[in-house]
This record gives C-alpha cells, sequence and structure tokens, in this order.
C-alpha cells in the first residue's frame, strides 16, 4: 500500500517529518517547509492529509514539553474566529482548487508580518484591534486549506509578546485542539487514506527525533533570537504560498 518513490523522495519526506517535529517543539511555522516537501513528493490533496496525521503525533510532543505555559485566555477568545475560519476551508475544499487561493494567503500572512514589525517598533502592545478575529479566521482557513496556520498564528502569538515558553505552549495547545478538530474533515474528504497513514507510520520514528532536537534548542533560545527565527520563518511559509 506505501506509494512507490524514489530514495530520494523517501529523504525528501524523512527530513520533512523531522522538521515537523523541530517546528512543534522549538520553531513555530517550520511546518510549511515540510508542506513544501510533501506537496513536492505526494499529490496535493494525499500530502495535506499525510501531513496532517505527522502534525498531530508532533502535537503530542508539543504538549508534552510545554503543557502547563499555554495562556489559556488567549486560546479562549481566538476559539470562536478559528472555528470559523475551518469551516470555510472545509467549504473550500469542498468545492474548488486551491492554487490561486495560496497566492493570496501568501500575500496575506507578508502583509501580516509587516504590520506586526511596525507595530512592534512604535512599542504597540498585544495584537491591534480586531487582530483576533482577522488572525484567528485566516489561522483557522489556512490550516485546513493547506497545514500552512503557523506562520499565521506565529504572527498573532508575536504580536502578543508572549516569552518563549509561553509562546511555544500557547501554539502546542492551540494546534493540536485544531489539528484533531480537521481529522475528521479531512477524512470524509478524502485527504487521509489507507496508503497515507501506513506512510505516516513509516515516518513517526523521525517526528520524534525532530521533537526531541527541538527542545534542546528550545532551551538555548534566548527571547530576541527567538523571534527573529519565528519572523524568518513566517516569510518562508509565505513566499513558499506564493510560488
Amino acid at each position: 500500500m506505501l506509494p512507490e518513490l524514489s530514495a530520494a523522495a523517501w529523504v525528501l519526506l524523512v527530513a520533512a517529518a523531522a522538521v515537523v517535529g523541530v517546528s512543534k517543539t522549538a520553531l513555530p511555522g517550520a511546518s510549511t517547509l515540510s508542506v513544501a516537501a510533501f506537496a513536492a513528493v505526494l499529490p496535493a490533496r494525499q500530502s495535506t492529509g499525510a501531513l496532517l496525521a505527522l502534525l498531530i503525533v508532533g502535537d503530542v510532543f508539543a504538549l508534552w514539553s510545554y503543557h502547563r505555559h499555554a495562556d489559556w485566555k488567549a486560546l479562549v477568545r481566538l476559539a470562536p474566529a478559528v472555528l470559523a475560519g475551518v469551516l470555510l476551508g472545509v467549504g473550500f475544499l469542498a468545492l474548488a482548487d486551491d492554487s490561486e487561493l495560496r497566492r493570496v494567503i501568501g500575500v496575506t500572512l507578508l502583509v501580516l508580518i509587516a504590520f506586526t514589525l511596525w507595530r512592534r517598533r512604535r512599542a504597540s502592545e498585544g495584537p491591534p484591534p480586531g487582530g483576533r478575529v482577522l488572525y484567528g479566521t485566516l489561522g483557522g482557513f489556512t490550516t485546513m486549506v493547506a497545514n500552512a496556520g503557523g506562520p499565521v498564528m506565529s504572527m498573532y502569538f508575536l504580536a502578543a509578546r508572549f516569552p518563549v515558553k509561553t509562546f511555544l505552549g500557547t501554539a502546542a495547545w492551540f494546534f493540536a485542539t485544531v489539528n484533531i478538530v480537521k481529522l475528521p474533515f479531512s477524512i470524509s474528504l478524502g485527504l487521509l487514506t489507507p496508503a497515507g497513514a501506513l506512510l505516516d507510520l513509516v515516518l513517526v520514528p523521525a517526528v520524534l527525533v525532530g521533537a526531541l532536537a527541538g527542545r534542546r534548542l528550545a532551551d538555548r533560545f534566548d527571547q530576541a533570537a527567538f523571534e527573529r527565527v519565528v519572523v524568518v520563518l513566517t516569510v518562508v511559509g509565505a513566499v513558499y504560498l506564493l510560488l
């Protein structure tokens, strides 16, 4: 049942699975690189479902590492907008092609990055007025359509000025919850198949290695370095969506 892939394709998938682990325990937004790798090797819809299952595995390790550090008030306030975004994404996947939309998402991410950095230069505290609805809806939509909600939510948590561990803990609970909500929709839409699930079983050890490596890396980050890396990875994710 495993797809017939070249040795180079397997190496790329293993590396992408390791990046999933690192993204969950150290570098939010890096999973967009895994999105690109999976889409390069597998059919688009199959890649989305297969990657979702690995992201859920990564969520387990993220919660194990940072479950005590979440900002629950921020999560509760985000929930309605995120759910609305997920449902919009489900409707889109049922009806439309995503090639043009990915470019729109990429442009939106770049605008959000510029706006967030501009506000930080002006010493603004917290996300902008209405930002919870904007970021939450866009985050739910992009994660449902392309597993690309990481860059959007990274910008929201960055704007909220969370310390490193609070950032990672809040992100861990956010994506663990959202990805579980997405799972039945992905199965019903035919995104996660038995072949994709078997592929995931082969790749789970790479996620574990990446998660443990990321945990060590996070302990060495200071706040300024962490925020710079988050911004850079978000820009990479946005550019990928544009190409």
